[in-house]
């Protein structure tokens, strides 16, 4: 009789890709981002513990969206306090802050537990194509169509 295999801990190898965001959809590029985030790629993949990769992606300033949500996609926000809602359109927050715009699409994917924040925190996220993780020789993960 054979038994389903759970990952254990310590059989976890984490590996570095790298994904370019130039000229990918939003939605495609996270939820593909957080299935590597979450080791989904993998064949060892167990849903209870972390058998992620981290990514680095590169150019967020160049994602596209589809159709007009550029000037009408929102993002919102509440201090807690009275009066505290703020809300802001996607347009001025790629000006501002590209990469808060990704690791908000791929955090969103990922589970909504202490497990999920663990994985969020092995996503970096840089506007321009450098980024300073070259010492973790990190692989191109290319974007299925």
């Amino acid at each position: 009789m054979r038994s389903t295999y759970i990952a254990k801990p310590k059989d976890v190898e984490r590996k570095w890709y790298v994904v370019d965001a130039a000229g990918q959809t939003l939605g495609r590029l996270a939820s593909e981002v957080a299935a590597i985030l979450r080791g989904k790629m993998k064949p060892i993949f167990t849903p209870h513990l972390d058998t992620g990769d981290f990514v680095i992606v590169i150019n967020a300033d160049k994602i596209e969206l589809t159709g007009k949500k550029l000037s009408q996609k929102m993002y919102y926000r509440h201090s807690g306090f009275p009066g505290g809602f703020r809300q802001t359109s996607y347009d001025i927050l790629m000006k501002k802050k590209p990469e808060f715009v990704i690791e908000k699409a791929v955090k969103g994917m990922l589970p909504h537990n202490k497990l999920g924040r663990t994985q969020g925190k092995k996503i970096k996220v840089y506007a321009g194509p450098e980024h300073p993780h070259a010492a973790q020789l990190p692989e191109v993960w290319t974007i299925r169509g």
